[in-house]
């Protein structure tokens, strides 16, 4: 009861984190715009249509190539691009067409957009169009630069001041910010202010499954681990159902700020974790958390934190004296992880999964409103589509393997990426539903890649491999808006990286050995045996091994672990 209670309220913040992750889909989206003209209108022209304003046009706007053609009261007629407009020398007769000469005039009067969809975005706001279309283009850059230092940054602060801090902070600090964001007063202090949600949420989240699995028994640590992130797609799900409701982008920053306001009023309850609190050797504390623990659960005869300082006195003084290279744990680097061939392709592979999963997930996540048809539809069932993935990846994970969960859903995500590209684009529900299942298969992936990595690698640089992996992640993560912005080369550019990017990762899968049910690796040369006997990578043990596996993760690896997004 105690742990449910508390997993409940840690990961309901997570929507947070969701929310403002993919928050930029609708702030930031690009609505149709012509220049702006000198003077009032009396006459719009647009092909063979004519209106008396431009609001009546936009429903007839198809492409950026099209102009339109406007004659002011003074009798002036202007010829309105996205990016410049003409001022035409002859106006005895307004029409669409025009041979004779114009002059060509900057956008010095601003930009006309289109407000039939969207009331109010951070571009039309300062008009990040045209030489200033690149501001727009690093909103979601910028703010994933920031996921990546905020995951550096508060993992280690976490380490050294508590979990129960870290939370309480960056909680209130994604309430604070996410509503500051929605006050700025020009583009750079908007952008600075999303940088620092940015690393207070990526903060969150961290510690926050470092928190959940500290705090869940081992029969339930994988999927409650896994389903951390069924909370972060449930946040993508708010963002398209407030970005329906809401049309004003400050507005619509607002109500996505306080939609987890009740567990920043109430997230000074939670407690310290005892795992924390007894590295830190605060035994008291520690006894007071696993008391109200026995009470909450109607334990009779709690745990005793004397008897475990006792036992782990032991354990330790028998380990100083049956291994002297005990210290040599601590002077392990980054280089230990391409030590030998074995373990460097194993590495390389890896990281090339870990920044491929999260490429794959921002990629269709981000292109979700690009597909067609209703935009908000399109990311609500791309958030959805997360929740029954993380249930199959904890199944097949337990009962086909790690390796043998990951290299079909690799491979499947590759294979949809290319038929999505042959797939007539007047299909607008078949694409959809392709691009769905994109995001499935490559969630499976991602899911599980967090887990096998902790299992591929030895005790002595268990830590390492996760945090580096992780960091993959989030490079993958800084990469993927710039890789959604080359459909204005091609419109399946995105989709080809992704493809191939999934196709050899899925290959390179192939060769890495199989963990489940096997039992932890402690030095560089077991886990080199260990891809070299393909014999004992295909067995399969009860399911007691892979739990006691998963326990030894717990102890070994989990202060250096952050989460796939």
């Amino acid at each position: 009861r105690f742990q449910a209670c508390v997993y409940f309220a840690s990961v309901f913040q997570a929507m947070s984190c969701g929310i403002h992750y993919l928050a930029s889909v609708f702030m930031a989206v690009t609505p149709n715009f012509v220049c702006g003209f000198p003077g009032n209108v009396s006459g719009v022209l647009f092909h063979n249509s004519s209106a008396s304003s431009i609001e009546d046009i936009w429903t007839l706007w198809t492409s950026a190539e099209n102009y339109i053609v406007v004659q002011l009261e003074n009798g002036d007629i202007w010829e309105l691009d996205q990016c410049s407009r003409s001022k035409r020398e002859v106006t005895l007769d307004l029409a669409y067409e025009y041979k004779g000469n114009k002059s060509v005039f900057p956008c010095s009067d601003g930009f006309l957009y289109d407000d039939t969809k969207w009331k109010s975005t951070v571009v039309t706001q300062w008009d990040l169009v045209c030489d200033r279309e690149w501001l727009a283009k690093l909103i979601q850059p910028m703010f994933m630069l920031g996921v990546l230092i905020g995951a550096v940054i508060f993992g280690d602060i976490a380490d050294r001041l508590g979990r129960q801090r870290v939370m309480w902070f960056t909680s209130a600090g994604q309430f604070v910010f996410g509503i500051a964001v929605a006050f700025t007063f020009d583009y750079y202090s908007f952008v600075i202010v999303r940088f620092l949600l940015a690393m207070v949420s990526s903060g969150y989240l961290v510690v926050a499954f470092v928190y959940v699995t500290e705090f869940v028994g081992i029969k339930a640590r994988t999927w409650a681990s896994m389903h951390v992130h069924a909370f972060f797609a449930m946040g993508i799900m708010v963002v398209a159902l407030v970005g329906f409701l809401v049309r004003t982008w400050w507005v619509y920053q607002i109500f996505l700020s306080i939609a987890t306001l009740p567990f920043v009023l109430c997230c000074w309850m939670l407690p310290e974790t005892p795992f924390w609190l007894l590295s830190e050797e605060r035994y008291e504390d520690a006894q007071k958390v696993i008391d109200t623990m026995a009470r909450w659960n109607k334990v009779s005869t709690p745990c005793k934190v004397s008897e475990l300082c006792s036992v782990q006195q032991d354990d330790l003084a028998s380990g100083r004296t049956g291994d002297d290279d005990t210290s040599s744990t601590k002077k392990h680097n980054i280089l230990d992880l391409f030590c030998n061939w074995q373990i460097a392709r194993r590495t390389i592979t890896v990281w090339l999964i870990w920044f491929t999963g999260s490429l794959g997930y921002y990629v269709f996540s981000l292109s979700s409103v690009s597909l067609g048809g209703n935009e908000y539809l399109n990311l609500f069932l791309i958030g959805a589509v997360e929740l029954p993935c993380y249930i199959i990846a904890c199944v097949a994970m337990d009962k086909l393997g790690r390796r043998n969960t990951l290299i079909p859903f690799l491979i499947l995500s590759a294979l949809i990426c290319v038929l999505i590209m042959f797939i007539p684009q007047d299909f607008n529900i078949l694409i959809i539903l392709a691009n769905m299942a994109g995001k499935f298969s490559i969630g499976v992936a991602f899911g599980l890649i967090y887990l096998y990595t902790a299992e591929l690698y030895p005790t002595i640089v268990r830590s390492l491999a996760v945090g580096s992996g992780s960091m993959m992640c989030r490079v993958g993560s800084v990469v993927a808006p710039f890789c959604v912005y080359l459909r204005s080369v091609w419109i399946f550019m995105p989709l080809l990286l992704v493809g191939i990017m999934a196709l050899l990762s899925g290959i390179l899968t192939i060769m890495l050995p199989e963990t489940l049910g096997k039992p932890l690796t402690n030095t560089l040369v077991e886990a080199t045996e260990m891809g070299r006997n393909k014999k004992s990578c295909s067995e399969k043990t009860p399911p007691a091994h892979s739990d006691a596996a998963l326990e030894k993760i717990e102890m070994f690896g989990q202060e250096r672990v952050s989460t796939d997004k």
